[in-house]
């Protein structure tokens, strides 16, 4: 195999540091946040890059990947020190993966068996629970919980896409899948079992609307709404006839201290 090029390190070393991002907070966009294409599309091309490498990690793992996204160095090679004593991560043992140019902010917590993928940005003190799913490029802010099973999907391209977002304090339940940019904004809850696209619709029980996304627009879940699985009706004769309904997503109320207090994370789990 041959060397690669220094730039991809450059990148790499960029994002896991936190000096750039694939998508960041900016009041003046329509939605609160700039996708970094030209990040973006630097990502593509390591993906292009047919070559393949092979790691072995404590003896114990084994992995063979393309050469320009090997896994993160969490701990030195002897497991003691390194990124994951500095930071404060908590990386439980069982089987977790982070990828090159993923960022874990201070004190996250990490537990098996879970996968970050390259540009994800983990914010501080967020909780990533078993089986969960941080996609390539995706955007978690600080004090957030992926609950067990979440599915954050990955957004690389069309380069300008935005990725899913979820920002700070916001909670998204246990086997919930959030994909093709869906935004959920501050302090929101996504209870147990949504599953929101980009061109999904949520029925706002609250104000009596129904919001929608695009493939221009995607999805916006606004701050502190709670958010459950529901079904509406199909409508024509032959749905009517055997009493069809297809899921969505009801906004059922905004956060109050009772929904707090269901979904707080005791200090002793971080």
């Amino acid at each position: 195999m041959g060397a690669r090029p220094p730039g991809d390190d450059r990148l790499l070393d960029d994002l896991e540091s936190g000096r750039r991002r694939a998508a960041l907070p900016d009041p003046t966009c329509p939605d609160g946040w700039r996708v970094d294409a030209a990040l973006k599309e630097q990502l593509l091309d390591l993906f292009r890059d047919r070559r393949h490498d092979a790691w072995q990690v404590a003896g114990l793992f084994g992995f063979r990947d393309r050469a320009a996204l090997p896994p993160r160095r969490l701990v030195e090679p002897d497991g003691s020190g390194g990124p994951a004593a500095i930071a404060g991560w908590r990386i439980v043992p069982g089987g977790t993966s982070v990828r090159r140019g993923a960022y874990l902010g201070p004190r996250v917590t990490i537990m098996p068996p879970s996968y970050v993928n390259v540009g994800a940005w983990v914010g501080t003190d967020s909780m990533i629970d078993s089986h969960v799913l941080v996609g390539s490029c995706a955007q978690i802010g600080d004090r957030v919980h992926l609950a067990a099973g979440a599915q954050i999907g990955g957004v690389l391209e069309p380069p300008g896409a935005r990725p899913v977002i979820v920002e700070d304090d916001a909670f998204v339940g246990a086997g919930s899948v959030l994909l093709e940019g869906v935004l959920v904004h501050g302090g929101a809850v996504i209870a147990a079992g949504v599953t929101l696209t980009g061109t999904s619709r949520v029925h706002d029980l609250v104000d009596e609307r129904v919001l929608e996304g695009s493939p221009e627009a995607p999805l916006a879940v606004p701050a502190n709404a709670v958010v459950v699985p529901g079904a509406r009706a199909v409508s024509g004769s032959f749905g009517e006839r055997y009493g069809l309904a297809v899921a969505t997503a009801l906004l059922v109320k905004y956060r109050d201290p009772g929904t707090d207090a269901r979904v707080a994370l005791e200090g002793a789990l971080r």
